[in-house]
């Protein structure tokens, strides 16, 4: 792939949605499956261009720098735009095994969405992220209107006045940005004065902006509420897509225009460390294996924004490695719990019992993505866990007993809420045998005689889950990306000189 190319991957998508939309739904299904597959060999491609050139640039209509929109790649986008694309992959599969993708644009509004996705993590500029964002938040709209429980109209409301307000304040702090430096595209923000109190107060808008949409702790509680209303494949997707663009812009825009802000790192660490803790142990009060998960979501932020409290080229590339392997874990366990709710209707922990002997390749995937929340081999998460603990034994004093002991309580935390999902929905008697939602032992009037989860609907979660234990088995090459990615991260000087050059 070459840098002119680069704005492909999001026409691509842009081009699918609008065919998906003026076909019938039969024939705009299987762009739900191209689209994502281009996307992924495209990400693939462009790792494999970075191996020598550390950094591609194009301006879109071949205006001169600092006019034209920038799209941007090195190997932390590339790292992203593969992982994302997989995943993408697999919750457009699944829906189309769960017959989900039978609804009327459903296939457009996903498409829509990964369109959004692509542009948010290639471009240099600020304001044409808050674009980006915004192309990928309508599509989001409408597919929690059209999926999931009733709550979802109320959850609806919610997620579109959080996001219109965040979206306004990170608007905010994009026009300050311009009116102190001048400028919004990345490259030249990093040769602004990183010492004036206005360049950073207007920085730290955005910034904000960007916490509340990742749900960094205290601004979380929005996302354990909202996720979880929607259906899993939509859920699966808001959790590879929508918080990890979030983080992805927070590293971007913190080590590009802000140079790694030393200065607030120990301020990044206590917020981080916070969102572990709290949203390992938010698990423990819930009734339900999605909201369970949704808490998981927040802790896996608190683990990945780690990597920018530590600070150096090793706590990024251990950051991003987790953030690789929690897009991944979280996606299987997500779409594991849909194939539960697209067989048996339910996905309340009163519902369900002994799927362990009923369900054994499903209780497989879900004990083995569950031990890799709680950093367990062998799974990924285990080599995510030990990369930043190594990471964090560079640091020194009070900074480097708060992420060890943050990482052992909420590692913890995450086990005891694992124990007790997998005690309620896995073990006990089975099903037949459990006392009815009425009065008496009887068979549960909802789940009838026999019912058995069809294979299918477990393929995708079983494909991600593949991907996860491959890192375990070769995490070599993907840590070299993670480091390759950190590299690129850091040497600010590569990216503004292939931006600005005609």
């Amino acid at each position: 792939m070459t840098a002119p190319m680069l704005p492909l991957l999001v026409v691509l998508p842009l081009v699918a949605a609008a065919i998906g939309a003026l076909l019938p739904g039969r024939l705009a299904r299987p762009l739900l499956v191209i689209s994502p597959v281009l996307t992924t060999a495209g990400g693939i491609s462009l790792l494999f261009v970075h191996g020598g050139t550390p950094v591609l640039a194009h301006h879109v209509g071949g205006f001169v720098p600092g006019i034209a929109i920038p799209f941007v790649s090195d190997t932390f986008t590339a790292v992203m735009i593969t992982v994302t694309g997989v995943t993408t992959l697999a919750c457009s599969v699944f829906a189309l095994m769960s017959g989900e993708a039978r609804l009327r644009f459903f296939p457009t509004l996903v498409l829509m969405l990964a369109a959004g996705v692509n542009g948010a993590l290639l471009t240099g500029d600020l304001f044409n992220l808050f674009v980006f964002i915004e192309v990928m938040l309508l599509p989001s709209y409408a597919l929690i209107a059209m999926t999931g429980t009733w709550r979802r109209l109320g959850i609806g409301r919610l997620f579109v006045v959080l996001n219109l307000v965040t979206s306004t304040i990170f608007l905010i702090g994009v026009g300050l940005v311009y009116g102190v430096a001048g400028s919004v595209n990345m490259s030249v923000l990093s040769t602004a004065d990183a010492d004036d109190p206005r360049f950073l107060l207007a920085v730290t808008v955005v910034l904000l902006a960007l916490s509340v949409k990742a749900g960094v702790v205290p601004l979380h509680g929005w996302l354990p509420r909202a996720y979880p209303a929607t259906s899993a494949s939509v859920m699966a997707l808001f959790s590879a897509l929508h918080t990890k663009v979030a983080i992805y812009a927070i590293y971007r825009i913190h080590q590009v225009v802000l140079d790694g802000a030393p200065a607030w790192a120990t301020l990044v660490l206590v917020l981080v460390t916070a969102t572990m803790v709290v949203g390992a142990y938010g698990s423990l009060g819930e009734r339900m294996i999605r909201r369970s998960l949704a808490w998981q979501m927040v802790a896996g932020v608190g683990y990945i924004l780690a990597g920018l409290g530590i600070g150096t080229q090793l706590g990024i590339a251990a950051g991003l490695f987790y953030m690789t392997h929690h897009i991944l874990v979280m996606g299987a366990l997500l779409l594991a719990a849909g194939a539960i709710e697209h067989a048996y209707r339910t996905h309340q922990f009163v519902g369900l019992s002994g799927l362990m002997r009923r369900e054994p390749v499903l209780a497989v995937i879900m004990a083995l993505g569950m031990m890799s929340l709680v950093g367990f081999p062998p799974s990924s998460g285990f080599f995510a866990k030990v990369g930043l603990v190594r990471a964090a034994a560079e640091l020194d004093g009070a900074r480097l007993w708060l992420v060890l002991g943050a990482v052992l309580v909420a590692s913890i935390g995450t086990l005891l809420a694992m124990m007790h999902l997998w005690s309620e929905v896995f073990w006990g008697p089975p099903l037949e045998e459990m006392p009815s939602r009425g009065q008496g032992p009887a068979k549960d009037p909802e789940i009838p005689a026999g019912t058995t989860m069809p294979r299918r609907t477990i393929w995708p979660a079983g494909a991600l889950l593949v991907a996860s234990l491959t890192i375990f088995v070769l995490p070599g090459p993907v840590w070299e990306l993670c480091v390759q990615a950190a590299e690129s991260l850091q040497d600010v000087a590569a990216y503004a000189e292939a931006v600005t050059r005609p």
